[in-house]
């Protein structure tokens, strides 16, 4: 804005912030009033109760799992303060119990359930669609499109939930988590507790009362249906923009912002309430224009609908069913197609290329000892999700399954359980500490009960490091950086009846290779907690970087196969390593048998 009046441009931007989606719901959580906020970290939702814990009225938590953080939520919403649970979409599996429970018990105070997708899987295993979970739960379900969208519908999420009884689902992306964009800011409003009182037939979920309940989720879902079009809808979250009446375009969420780069002079239905979908005001829509097209990410979880409505639409036949949107891929998959060329809008396809970075674990980090171990063992690895999934790539390839959450432990033990005497003792878990507290617990206790012998390696470094070094229960912090007790891994692990403990230092690599023999050659159960801290969260002090001696080196390649980004090769075969990448854990002096690799001096 050169030139721009000073007083005009303080005006313009007066309330307003730049904001990322995930902040900007967090700032329409602190202007609805919300109380209670709870979630478990995972990207891309992990930003919003990072943000929501900077407003003191909110009580903000990190929880052990998601399926408690939404029974808490649930709680606190029946006590009668407005709540917000936060999860990504592989999350909402895990409180899937409670969640479809709440659709039949509504709410007292306003209950949200964020869930943020991943499409493309920038950062987890699958890439399912949780706009099902929505339809499946009859839960009404919200999109916004941008970060202002992502603030007021957070808002108008909690006056649905209230108005008709129900949790509300507010689904985001990755996009639209991480994407910034300029917010306008309202004062909070004036919420008070709402009254609890006991209602048998409503909160207990007996047979007998869920019956009812279940003809009460049916009228909710036709009266939000006929809300979503009247003139009085809340915060008019569906919108028709008419221009071009040759092609209209049925869209929602970050897939509305690619399809309008790419078709500016069509006509669109953008759907913000997307549970239930607004069949009136799509009928509507289709008669006004000659031809229906709708751009969605993921599954055809619009199209199919539309479709069973008895409407002719395209879609999938042209939009990718895998990976993320974006407006290239939208300009590519209908300029094939012709329709770009019918419409009158061109494509706009650029082509980039840019380098292969692969994914590795980080200099100094303190997994890369033990999977150089069990490497060496010829372990059978059960895996599971955090940074030491990274173990799986060259060129450790040390970990041979990743499921879910807590998967490694219960995986361990059922290989154990149909394997060969010989083969059985050969499997290890592996389970990291924050996901050992999400959901690998129980499995240890099966272990127990069932009389197993597995292996348990607890990689221990201290934090909840892949989603960005949040608490958890074992690092005697909470999110609002307060002390707390500290669970103690070597104390649970006994009071579940595990007898053989062991904690080991993971880079002292003949005692980390010592104790894996001992434990992996027993009759009976064993935890291994490996203790050290992650690197990018807790300074380690190993004083100072390597360096490789060229006339020593032969050249064999052992410390390239550690895996450590500081270490690479040069044209002529010579490996090298790069001081200002090197902390000097020395795992790399330890694989060398030829002493080349000492401290710089």
């Amino acid at each position: 804005m050169r030139n721009a009046n000073p007083d005009l441009l303080e005006e313009v931007l007066k309330n307003k912030l730049v904001m990322s989606g995930n902040e900007a719901v967090a700032r329409g959580a602190f202007e609805s009033g919300v109380r209670f906020a709870s979630g478990y970290p995972g990207t891309p939702s992990t930003e919003i109760l990072e943000a929501i814990v900077q407003y003191p009225s909110i009580h903000a938590e990190w929880a052990p799992n998601e399926k408690v953080a939404l029974e808490a939520a649930a709680g606190a919403s029946l006590a009668g303060s407005r709540s917000l649970v936060t999860m990504k979409h592989v999350g909402l599996n895990v409180a899937a119990d409670p969640f479809f429970s709440l659709a039949y018990s509504g709410v007292n105070a306003g209950l949200v359930v964020v869930s943020a997708d991943d499409p493309g899987m920038h950062s987890s295993q699958n890439e399912q669609d949780n706009r099902h979970f929505a339809r499946a739960a009859k839960v009404p379900m919200l999109e916004p499109s941008d970060s202002q969208e992502a603030k007021e519908f957070t808002r108008t999420a909690f006056a649905i939930s209230e108005q008709y009884d129900t949790p509300v689902v507010l689904r985001l992306t990755t996009r639209i988590s991480h994407s910034e964009g300029i917010v306008k800011l309202d004062e909070p409003v004036d919420t008070k507790r709402r009254r609890y009182s006991k209602d048998f037939r409503k909160n207990v979920l007996l047979p007998s009362n869920a019956r009812g309940r279940h003809e009460f989720v049916e009228r909710r879902m036709r009266e939000l249906e006929e809300s979503a079009v009247a003139d009085n809808s809340l915060f008019h979250l569906n919108r028709i923009e008419f221009a071009s009446r040759e092609m209209g375009i049925i869209t929602s969420g970050a897939a509305y912002q690619y399809a309008r780069e790419v078709f500016p002079t069509a006509s669109f239905l953008k759907l913000g309430l997307t549970n239930p979908l607004p069949k009136k005001l799509i009928r509507y829509f289709a008669s006004q224009v000659k031809r229906l097209i709708v751009v969605e990410e993921l599954d055809p979880y619009l199209e199919e609908q539309i479709r069973a409505m008895g409407l002719s639409v395209a879609g999938k036949e042209y939009i990718p069913t895998t990976g993320e949107l974006n407006p290239d891929i939208v300009a590519r998959a209908f300029g094939d197609a012709g329709v770009l060329a019918d419409s009158g809008n061109r494509s706009m396809t650029v082509e980039i290329s840019l380098p292969a970075r692969p994914p590795t674990l980080c200099p100094g980090c303190s997994h890369r000892g033990v999977f150089m171990v069990l490497k060496k063992l010829r372990a059978t690895v059960t895996g599971d999700i955090g940074c030491y999934t990274l173990g799986a790539l060259p060129p450790l390839e040390a970990m041979d399954t990743c499921l879910d959450m807590g998967a490694s432990i219960g995986m361990a033990y059922g290989m154990e359980r149909v394997m060969e005497p010989a083969d059985r003792k050969n499997v290890v878990a592996v389970i990291g500490d924050s996901t050992f507290i999400h959901s690998g617990i129980t499995s240890l206790i099966n272990i127990v009960y069932n009389k197993g012998t597995t292996t348990v390696c607890i990689l221990d470094n201290h934090t909840t490091a892949m989603t960005g070094h949040q608490p958890h229960p074992a690092t005697g912090r909470t999110l609002k950086g307060e002390a707390a007790p500290k669970l103690d891994f070597e104390q649970l692990a006994r009071a579940i009846g595990v007898h053989r403990v062991r904690k080991i230092n993971p880079f002292d690599l003949e005692e980390t290779e010592k104790v894996f023999r001992e434990e992996m050659g027993v009759d009976e159960p064993s935890v291994i907690i490996a203790d050290a801290p992650c690197i990018l969260h807790e300074k380690i002090d190993f004083g100072g970087p390597y360096e490789i001696i060229e006339e020593e080196c032969p050249k064999c390649g052992l410390c390239v196969k550690v895996g450590c980004p500081a270490i690479g090769v040069k044209e002529n075969g010579m490996p090298y390593i790069d001081p200002l990448l090197c902390p000097g854990c020395g795992l790399c002096a330890k694989v060398c048998k030829f002493d080349a690799i000492v401290p710089v001096s």
